[in-house]
């Protein structure tokens, strides 16, 4: 036998204790790009919310330190310190360095827990170049300390005392710089799920702090009183609810407490989102699924019943019912059974069960005590439905045939000649002029373009009925392939990279947030599969002997003329600020903005559904005023785009 063939016990690596998870991270935690480094946090944090929906914790303090550390503290019972029976080490040490060690794998310590793998404390530690644990319990206070991965430095000691009735644990983590993409911890993401982890656990006080931050060291506390009800107020608060009670309704049946909180607003998209112990379970299930079912039941019901809907064989559909509905479903289960590793849709199917008992037996008291609200509700439902019967007779316009119905769609469209749609990408001009330019700087095998005549309808403030008039967005949908509504499929898109390519101004900003307003309300799959970029055309030109450089913005100018003069303080240059894409010729928009091997494309990308939502509603919706500030305060916004 060669050497090659040789196979035993020996070539088996076995990788003990937190070796493993340095050694292939992204099983345990996803990525180590800036995901994975703020996924540290919520796994500490976790910990205490356990705490907190055990009825023991009732303050999360989160403090981002100078050297961008980690302080996470709570007010809990504090991490176990005796001797570990299986381990030896004390139970603080077991927890932080044995993966799977942990009080949610029965024995009592927690009846439901959101980080249900017992491997939270432990992968932070193997991920950090140094952990500090304190724990205050029984009058003294405890720490250990480890370094490089879950090294024992300090092993659990007695440091000093504090107060008989203190409790709690305190964590200091400092991420490893050699396993993460970046060290930076981003405020405003910890802020996000700070407050949504506040929304969730009613009366649970959560503090935020960034002392890298000189000037402002107060931070932001999150407190809600309300729970969720508070959280469908603060989603709806740029939206205008067309009732004025949020309906709140809970039940508990064997261990399983299951929430809901809702309220209609005058807006034609819904917001529905679905938690299981704080989880977000974005692909919904069985909680989900009782609260929907139940909710076309129960309208149906006191439509028929009370003569509003005359038809006793119509009906409205699940899609009627849930026109602009702001919705929070929140389920906490002693066991749940999460289907796919990201824990996105829950499969216990004795919740839906309890979900549709428990809301269709609220909500029909709600509709009969309340008969003002129901018919604001209703006749909300049956003018979604007459729309929804409309847009279907819409929609048959956008179906495509043939490849030449596409090709000649208008007299618009300049399709490529590749079929083949992994290797195809379409881009969506601004005006006729640019368009045209563009035509001819394309390469024609597999780049598409479509032009666009002036702005189109902002779908924020229309049905879909009304937006399948729209020629332009008719034309989209058509040269997309996809369908519309319950008709999309993904599959069927026909370019890889749907690429937006407007002027750098005021105008080209507004058509591209109009465009992916479009994409976000009626084709999200294609945001959420990354499938839609923005061109950057350049801003300027700077020419320096035969040398053209083109830069896109204010600061890549500033830079690339302070590298010329550090070079050489007496060269000679010409700066040029570029035209419009409808100025240019076609050399230069295919030099700058689409020649695949010189541009630069910016990805957009949709990371956190609910914050996208809200920006599209301040952008795109009817009120003004947060409109106005949200601009002010995002004056970059639609050119970095990353929501």
């Amino acid at each position: 036998m060669n050497k090659e063939e040789h196979y035993d016990a020996s070539d088996i690596q076995v990788l003990e204790g937190l070796e493993a998870v340095r050694k292939r991270p992204g099983m345990y935690i996803g990525t180590t790009d800036v995901k994975g480094l703020h996924h540290l946090v919520w796994e500490i944090v976790d910990n205490a919310i356990d705490e907190a929906m055990a009825g023991y914790c009732k303050n999360i303090e989160i403090v981002i330190n100078k050297d961008n550390s980690i302080t996470v503290k709570d007010d809990g019972r504090g991490i176990p310190v005796g001797v570990h029976p299986k381990t030896g080490l004390s139970t603080v040490e077991t927890v932080y360095t044995v993966l799977h060690a942990g009080g949610k794998f029965g024995g009592g310590g927690y009846k439901v827990a959101g980080g249900l793998h017992g491997v939270g404390a432990s992968v932070v530690n193997a991920l950090s170049t140094r952990v500090t644990v304190t724990v205050y319990k029984d009058g003294k206070i405890y720490e250990t300390k480890f370094e490089n991965g879950g090294k024992i430095v300090q092993t659990l000691t007695v440091i000093g005392t504090c107060e008989k009735n203190r409790s709690g644990t305190t964590v200091t983590f400092k991420p490893d710089r050699d396993i993460f993409d970046t060290e930076i911890y981003e405020y405003e993401t910890l802020k996000t799920r700070a407050r949504e982890l506040a929304f969730l656990n009613k009366d649970l006080r959560i503090t935020l702090r960034d002392d890298r931050d000189l000037e402002d060291t107060t931070g932001d506390t999150f407190l809600y009183e309300g729970g969720i009800s508070e959280y469908v107020k603060y989603l709806n608060k740029n939206k205008t609810p067309i009732h004025e009670e949020i309906i709140h309704l809970d039940g508990e049946e064997e261990g399983i407490f299951f929430e809901v909180a809702l309220q209609y607003n005058s807006g034609y998209t819904d917001n529905i989102y679905s938690f299981v112990n704080n989880i977000n379970t974005h692909d919904g299930g069985t909680h989900e699924e009782g609260v929907r079912r139940a909710l076309t039941r129960v309208i149906n019901n006191y439509a028929k019943k009370n003569n509003i809907l005359k038809d006793k064989d119509d009906s409205l559909t699940g899609e009627d019912v849930k026109e602009g509905l702001t919705m929070i479903v929140s389920c906490k289960h002693p066991n749940p059974q999460f289907e796919g590793q990201t824990k996105g849709r829950l499969g216990n199917s004795e919740v839906r069960k309890l979900a549709d008992s428990v809301f269709a037996q609220g909500f029909e008291r709600f509709l009969m005590e309340n008969p003002d609200e129901a018919k604001i509700i209703i006749d909300k439902a049956m003018t979604a439905s007459r729309a929804r019967v409309a847009a279907k007779k819409a929609r048959e316009l956008t179906r495509r045939k043939t490849d030449l119905d596409v090709v000649n769609f208008g007299g618009k469209l300049e399709d490529c000649k590749e079929k083949d749609p992994s290797v195809c990408e379409i881009f969506l001009v601004e005006g006729d002029s640019a368009g045209g330019s563009a035509v001819k700087a394309r390469n024609s095998m597999t780049q598409a373009i479509l032009p666009l005549r002036g702005k189109i309808l902002n779908v924020e403030k229309a049905r879909l009925d009304r937006a399948l008039s729209n020629e332009e967005i008719r034309t989209i949908i058509t040269a997309f392939g996809t369908g519309i509504g319950n008709d999309f499929d993904l599959s069927k898109l026909r370019y890889d990279k749907i690429i937006i390519m407007t002027d750098a101004d005021v105008d080209g900003s507004h058509i591209r947030v109009l465009l992916l307003t479009l994409f976000y309300r009626f084709f999200r799959p294609i945001v959420e599969a990354g499938h839609v970029y923005a061109a950057q055309p350049p801003l300027f030109c700077i020419k320096h002997g035969k040398t053209i450089k083109y830069v896109s913005d204010e600061v890549a100018k500033d830079a690339y003329i302070n590298t010329l003069l550090a070079s050489n303080p007496n060269i000679k240059y010409e700066l040029l600020r570029m035209k419009g894409l409808g100025e240019m010729d076609a050399e230069e928009l295919n030099e700058t903005t689409m020649d695949i091997n010189n541009r630069i494309l910016k990805r957009i990308t949709v990371d956190d559904l609910i914050s996208a939502d809200e920006a599209f509603t301040k952008l795109m919706g009817e009120e003004v005023e947060p409109r106005r500030k949200f601009i002010e305060d995002n004056a970059l916004f639609t050119e970095h785009l990353d929501v």
